[in-house]
């Protein structure tokens, strides 16, 4: 068993320092160890432990642990998910604190615990999320003070967790914000405001390096009558089905988007428009049927700066290139410089 701490001078002291390592707020890993080993100090234990519950296997985990021996703290989380009748285990499901229960150490010894709930709480409902325990070798009578002192711990443990959850949830609503602004919500592909953006920054980038650069105008054929005949969902249908093979048949370096309401545009560095554009609309024609109609797209192909200097021009010239394209019937491409 190991040296056990030296508590602090007094409760207040203990206390004091606790809180201002929740206050300096570093990671969340350590100031959970932080607060554990000035939680056993103040307590007089050997070890501690945090467990909080696990969502995604139903069971407590083993968040934090200070004084135990290598492995000692992986023994204690299988003995905890093992057995319900386990101090631990009991206090993060009753909610009920247990002073003073005895339990065997992985040294053949016996330990005398004291476990506290571990619980938060958002406009007044309290959701319990796990238990603090503190440990130590031989008899132990846990009195009043050690009592309250475990609770204020467990108090500010419970504010550590809580708060490592809220900046994870923050950070991850940012990311989905993020996505949605630059994302197309029914294909999952770029949008057009994004792809309006890499436009100018492949035009400036092909401009300073002399260099060709590709864009190309879908178009999915028909999809008027479809949405008319079957309704706007097989329409959808056939966005999405479009949108995966142009996600699935560019370049890396090329970029996609949807355009407008049934028009998807390429933006592709180099000289190979053309043949991107060409393997989207073979890839496209091998679609199964939607609601009983093919699925084909007719496609515009420009090129930087044959067809334009600017990404109006571009743009334009693909436009012209796909009117041709219609012109000549479905699943057909025509290249601004031809047209």
């Amino acid at each position: 068993m190991p040296d056990r701490a030296s508590p602090d001078s007094s409760p207040d002291a203990a206390l004091a320092s606790a809180i201002a390592i929740v206050a300096r707020g570093r990671t969340p890993e350590e100031d959970l160890a932080m607060l554990l080993a000035q939680a056993a100090g103040a307590i007089g234990g050997d070890l501690g432990s945090v467990f909080l519950w696990d969502a995604e296997r139903g069971a407590l985990a083993l968040a934090a642990s200070v004084g135990f021996p290598e492995g000692a703290d992986t023994e204690l989380e299988a003995a905890v998910a093992g057995n319900p009748e386990h101090p631990i285990a009991r206090t993060a499901h009753g909610q009920t604190a247990i002073l003073g229960a005895e339990t065997p150490a992985s040294d053949g010894t016996s330990v005398v615990s004291a476990t506290w709930p571990l619980r938060i709480a958002h406009d007044g409902v309290e959701e319990p999320i796990g238990a603090l325990a503190i440990s130590r070798a031989g008899t132990w009578i846990v009195g009043e003070s050690e009592a309250s002192l475990l609770a204020a711990f467990a108090d500010l443990i419970a504010i550590t967790v809580d708060r490592a959850r809220l900046t994870a949830m923050a950070s991850e609503r940012g990311e989905w914000e993020e996505r949605v602004a630059h994302t197309d919500a029914l294909t999952g592909l770029a949008n057009a405001r994004t792809l309006s953006r890499i436009l100018e920054l492949e035009v400036a980038r092909a401009g300073r390096g002399g260099s060709d650069l590709s864009v190309a105008l879908f178009d999915i054929d028909g999809i008027t009558d479809t949405n008319a005949a079957a309704g706007p969902a097989a329409g959808d249908d056939m966005l999405r089905e479009v949108a995966a093979v142009l996600a699935e048949s560019v370049r890396l370096v090329d970029t996609v988007a949807r355009w407008g309401g049934d028009e998807f545009l390429l933006v592709a560095p180099g000289s190979a428009g053309l043949t991107v554009a060409r393997r989207v609309l073979d890839a496209v024609a091998g679609l199964p049927s939607i609601a009983g109609r093919s699925v084909s797209v007719s496609a515009g192909v420009a090129r930087f700066p044959v067809d334009g200097t600017t990404p109006a021009d571009l743009i334009a010239a693909a436009e012209a290139a796909l009117r041709s394209a219609r012109a000549a019937g479905p699943g057909t491409i025509a290249s601004a410089s031809a047209a």
